[in-house]
């Protein structure tokens, strides 16, 4: 079930935790295929029973909807710690979109999106959530808290990121990810949104600071936002094109059908040697194409939060 058909295709980011809500409630509305078939919108009380814990938690009514096992959650216990990181670099503004919709974005949109969705999760469950974005700066921190004013913010600073233009300027995504680790000192589930662009020369420097992410116990996920159709398998009319570096300024003109076989190969050949890199530093890899649904950020985040819990 595609969320997007749930949404007014009118809908525009005019209310951004309206527009998440409604992501949010698509999701759970549409299940069919992940672990959490059968869920309501009550899972946001519940975890996953562990083996040899007690038994006097479980939620015998979910087991017999879900064939699974569930325990209570409760007021006390303690909650989840979220730290949410945004990449709005230059590259992030592509393609280029005058308004974004739910029914047209770009990999900024999708990612303030995701992350808007998301937060309607932490939120439900009374979990902490912090948001880092940077581009050419380590532009904006906000440190992990749980209060409605806090989350107001957070939707306040995200609805000014989708609203910004796309500026040619350099990105050191590396410099960044090692400043943000140093802030993050009690063990976090760290949620990074980035097309992961980068020089070729800066991959070694790029995986370095991917590992740092990890210190202190934190578990990592890179959602890897990629226009597919174009960035991915360079699918564009073979009419003469002229291709611009949205970070440097720099172009090129040229057909595309005497390049799309080489330059697939060339990006295919990262993405892979990205997955592996992730495999090795224990960080979980999910490849994103913004023109499908929000289903696999939200299933890839709810089930990364239960084996973290």
């Amino acid at each position: 079930m595609d969320i997007r058909s749930e949404l007014h295709k009118s809908q525009l980011f005019q209310n951004l935790e309206l527009l998440a809500n409604q992501i949010v409630e698509g999701f759970i509305s549409g299940i069919h295929k992940s672990p959490f078939h059968g869920f309501s919108a009550e899972f946001a009380e519940h975890r996953i029973y562990n083996p040899g814990e007690s038994t006097k938690h479980i939620d015998w009514k979910l087991f017999a909807k879900t064939d699974r096992l569930y325990t209570k959650r409760y007021e006390d216990e303690t909650n989840l710690r979220c730290h949410m990181i945004l990449d709005n670099s230059a590259s992030m503004y592509y393609p280029e979109i005058e308004r974004l919709s739910i029914e047209k974005l770009n990999k900024i949109g999708f990612g303030v999106l995701s992350i808007a969705a998301l937060m309607q999760v932490l939120k439900k469950q009374r979990d902490a959530v912090g948001l880092s974005i940077y581009s050419n700066t380590y532009s904006f921190y906000a440190s992990e808290k749980s209060s409605e004013r806090h989350f107001q913010m957070l939707y306040s600073k995200l609805n000014e990121v989708s609203k910004d233009k796309s500026v040619s300027q350099t990105t050191k995504t590396y410099t960044y990810l090692h400043q943000i680790a140093e802030k993050i000192h009690r063990r976090s589930l760290i949620l990074l949104f980035s097309d992961m662009f980068q020089t070729e020369t800066e991959e070694a420097q790029l995986f370095e600071a991917l590992r740092h992410l990890k210190y202190n116990k934190h578990a990592v996920v890179l959602f890897h936002l990629l226009d597919y159709t174009h960035e991915l398998q360079f699918d564009f009319e073979n009419t003469p094109k002229r291709f611009v570096d949205v970070e440097t300024g720099s172009h090129i003109n040229l057909y595309a059908n005497n390049i799309k076989n080489a330059y697939s190969e060339k990006v295919k050949k990262y993405q892979e040697n990205l997955k592996l890199k992730c495999a090795q530093y224990d960080i979980k890899y999910v490849g994103v194409d913004i023109g499908s649904n929000f289903s696999q950020v939200l299933n890839a985040f709810m089930i990364e939060r239960q084996t973290f819990i």
